[in-house]
């Protein structure tokens, strides 16, 4: 049994929980006093807790133990994201949180049918439930949206390492992974796992533009794609950060 509480709410031995968090432990997961429960705050550690007391919808626990635990990718993943319609961006935040993604950047592009949103709480807080039922240590960062070509201007002349799926062209995915390779001579942090980071760009619905894909790829990230078949945005969003993970990554 899993919760995450920030850290401000762990300063003391004994905590209250309240709120959704209280629901949730008494409704769903039926805890009574003496039950053992584990804390997270999102930032690396673990906390074992047992439930002291149960009284108008909060519950009392103290602290018993704080452990130091780390489950997360040894690889700094950040998904760039055109926004989507609906419940699909829902859907992507769940799932790149499970995989490991460390950030998430909501990207609004040419082809984006969605340019204002007010979605980026509800987007906390699915990431956080992802990362508690994961048994993630840490919270991905989930940003406001910003205009895609904008976000590239903001990075100066660094070279930025990742890749780009584009569905009107690219290399393989393979031959993307060698040739980012090749740009770092063989020797870049992002494949020691120290401290690079690597984006995975994924546009709207309808893809992105090919001035996108040319601005992506004049910053360095590497033009790809899924071959020849043209996968739904949310589909390409999980398989992209998926593959990046299993070559690059700890699956």
């Amino acid at each position: 049994m899993r919760i995450i509480l920030s850290k401000e709410d762990l300063k003391t031995e004994r905590v209250t929980i309240s709120g959704e968090k209280a629901r949730y432990l008494i409704s769903v997961l039926r805890c009574n006093v003496g039950d053992s429960i584990q804390i997270l705050d999102g930032e690396g550690s673990l906390y074992k807790a047992k439930i002291s007391e149960i009284e108008n919808k909060k519950i009392s626990a103290d602290l018993v133990e704080k452990v130091s635990l780390n489950t997360e990718s040894p690889l700094n993943l950040v998904l760039i994201q055109g926004i989507l319609k609906g419940e699909k961006m829902d859907l992507i935040i769940q799932k790149a949180t499970e995989l490991g993604v460390k950030e998430i950047i909501p990207a609004i592009t040419e082809r984006s049918q969605v340019r204002h949103t007010r979605k980026v709480e509800r987007w906390k807080k699915i990431a956080e439930e992802a990362s508690r039922q994961s048994g993630r240590s840490e919270i991905p960062v989930i940003h406001e949206p910003v205009e895609f070509s904008s976000w590239f201007t903001t990075q100066g002349s660094q070279s930025l390492n990742g890749f780009i799926f584009w569905e009107e062209g690219g290399i393989r995915m393979q031959d993307a992974r060698y040739k980012m390779q090749d740009k770092n001579n063989h020797e870049s942090c992002i494949l020691n796992h120290v401290s690079a980071t690597c984006y995975v760009a994924i546009g709207p619905e309808g893809g992105f533009a090919r001035k996108e894909a040319r601005l992506a790829e004049s910053k360095g990230l590497v033009v790809t794609s899924f071959g020849k078949r043209i996968l739904r945005a949310e589909t390409a969003a999980i398989s992209a950060v998926t593959l990046v993970q299993f070559l690059l990554g700890d699956i």
